[in-house]
């Protein structure tokens, strides 16, 4: 009888809480970006759900006019030339991953461009709470202070 009791107990609590699955996001578009700006540039992901679904995302960075980071081909010939990679590339492979997994677990980093990944995870798991509350508002993510 008490094997039939914790038995019907550990159903009850998976299917309260879904099986260990995510809360479903809501449908519209949520925004994070890191609080400071780093080296010139303020990273920031936004996407959109559909359908309880991530159906699209953008992660980058600005500077403070607002040119973005993966247009600035000067960056990006000089970041290939040291890191083996740029704004382009690096921000694509993590966006491509987020949709991919759909939730917030995290990506490997690039060899190059780990400070970014590092804070595309962050933002991550900021821009996806934001979209579980409903919470269209941009949230700020706290950033690590320069060395």
């Amino acid at each position: 009888m008490k094997k039939n009791i914790c038995f019907i107990l550990l159903i009850a609590a998976l299917l309260i809480n879904g099986c260990g699955s995510q809360a479903k996001m809501k449908d519209g578009f949520y925004t994070a970006e890191m609080s400071d700006y780093s080296h010139g540039w303020k990273e920031y992901i936004c996407i959109m759900v559909k359908d309880g679904k991530i159906v699209s995302a953008e992660f980058n960075a600005k500077n403070p006019s607002g040119y973005i980071k993966s247009w600035d081909n000067t960056y990006m010939k000089n970041m290939y030339a040291v890191a083996g990679t740029y704004p382009n590339e690096y921000t694509r492979y993590y966006t491509s991953e987020l949709l991919e997994q759909q939730d917030d677990s995290g990506v490997d980093a690039l060899s190059g461009a780990s400070n970014s990944g590092s804070n595309f995870n962050k933002l991550t798991a900021a821009v996806i709470e934001q979209a579980i509350k409903g919470n269209s508002d941009t949230i700020q993510v706290e950033t690590e202070p320069e060395e």
